[in-house]
């Protein structure tokens, strides 16, 4: 990727553009972050940079992350991700990364976890149609035929009910609307995975066509 930092989602709301249409958008506290460790191909195999976000209490870091951060000389940061960049001249260890490394009108791409909503049926975990409701039917929410009879076990991929959201998401190709440099904020328009406060993790769009 080109660039990329830590976030933390803020919630949505929505703001006008200069023809007084309202674009909604999700309000993202993306950074400051440090960066802890610059990983190379001549040491580790591969380029990257390992970055830290939101202070902690040292009372909930363990001693080999505490460790690490005095070996980074920066404070314990409650979020470490790794991002594997292209131009690894531009970072240092201990730069800060800030919310203006994006500019308004680029597109991003956003990952986080989903929202968990549980043990859900068939129809509402993977969008199946009710069965008939009428002339006693008396099969309405089930999954459906498994397969054939003489088979004796169920197709693997079958979609079938189970665990609902919790998993990780990547949002592809949102436009960013505003940065707000002094307060680390980012107006994302649409939506992006997750409840408030989940954190994210925000990088340049793959998709540039």
């Amino acid at each position: 990727m080109e660039k990329g930092i830590l976030a933390r989602k803020i919630g949505m709301t929505r703001v006008y553009d200069e023809e007084g249409r309202f674009i909604p958008v999700t309000v993202l506290e993306a950074g400051p972050c440090t960066v802890l460790v610059k990983k190379t191909v001549e040491k580790d195999g591969y380029e990257a940079i390992q970055i830290g976000f939101k202070p902690a209490k040292e009372g909930r870091i363990n001693k080999p992350m505490a460790g690490h951060f005095a070996q980074a000389g920066v404070a314990p940061l409650k979020y470490v991700q790794e991002l594997r960049i292209n131009n690894m001249d531009r970072y240092e260890v201990g730069q800060e990364i800030k919310a203006d490394i994006f500019e308004a009108g680029e597109y991003v791409d956003v990952t986080g976890i989903s929202k968990g909503k549980g043990f859900a049926g068939s129809i509402k975990r993977h969008g199946q149609a009710l069965g008939p409701r009428t002339h006693g039917s008396r099969y309405h929410r089930g999954p459906g035929s498994l397969g054939s009879v003489g088979l004796s076990r169920v197709i693997k991929g079958k979609k079938l009910p189970g665990r609902m959201g919790g998993e990780k998401v990547t949002v592809q190709k949102l436009k960013v609307v505003q940065v707000d440099a002094a307060k680390n904020l980012l107006l994302v328009k649409g939506a992006v995975p997750g409840p408030r406060n989940v954190s994210l993790v925000v990088k340049s769009s793959v998709k540039t066509g």
